[in-house]
């Protein structure tokens, strides 16, 4: 399944506890269906003491399903979508000018 949302990009979550809060996607997970959201779905573990960790109680952020996140942050995707618009508009033009061109050449070659 092919997803609209990228890293980097704002959602705002729409259903769950986190109800309304909005946040950066941090890592996407394309064969589980979710991301990571920076401040989204937060919860707590604990944690055993190892030797290069303390033990105690961490706030660790879970996956969200992607069904669940809206975007709200189209900047980046309307900076895309108006940079394609211009060069299709381009194209469109020279594609007439050229097509106007051959016409009256073949008009004078015919006469």
């Amino acid at each position: 399944m092919k997803t609209k949302l990228k890293k980097g990009q704002t959602v705002q979550l729409i259903t769950g506890a986190d109800k309304g809060k909005s946040g950066e996607i941090i890592k996407l997970f394309p064969k589980n269906y979710s991301a990571l959201v920076k401040g989204v779905n937060v919860k707590k573990k604990h944690q055993k003491p190892t030797k290069e960790q303390k033990g105690g109680i961490v706030s660790i952020e879970k996956p969200v399903h992607l069904s669940n996140l809206k975007i709200i942050d189209g900047e980046k995707n309307q900076e895309k979508s108006k940079k394609q618009d211009t060069k299709k508009t381009e194209t469109k033009v020279n594609k007439t000018e050229t097509k106007t061109k051959k016409t009256a050449v073949k008009k004078k070659v015919a006469k």
